[in-house]
């Protein structure tokens, strides 16, 4: 199961997720969050990874489908403190390239 808690700094929306991104209800819950957050005008989001559990390649493929959507809608997507095994899953599937990724979250605010 996915949670999600939102926080702001700024004109920036932290989504801190916790558990897993997998097809069915984690892909879901994520890409309704961040359609909801484009709804309300929020362009400047950062997907903070740091307890994400797991992510299969449904999940994979959502935070590519999202990065799209949000870019549709002008607004940037990074991603925050992504594990090894994310990382790795991005790396092997050749999409890391396509996203902002950081370490620390000071930095990721400030490459808006």
């Amino acid at each position: 199961m996915l949670e999600i808690s939102e926080r702001k700094k700024g004109d920036i929306v932290i989504l801190d997720l916790k558990g897993k991104i997998t097809i069915g209800e984690g892909d879901r819950k994520l890409r309704n969050w961040i359609e909801s957050l484009l709804e309300r005008g929020e362009r400047k989001i950062i997907l903070n990874m740091a307890r994400v559990s797991y992510m299969d390649s449904s999940g994979t493929g959502e935070v590519v489908s999202l990065l799209m959507t949000v870019k549709k809608r002008d607004g940037e997507l990074k991603l925050l403190n992504l594990s090894q095994k994310i990382k790795d899953i991005f790396q092997i599937a050749q999409l890391l390239s396509i996203f902002d990724y950081y370490t620390d979250e000071d930095e990721a605010l400030k490459a808006f």
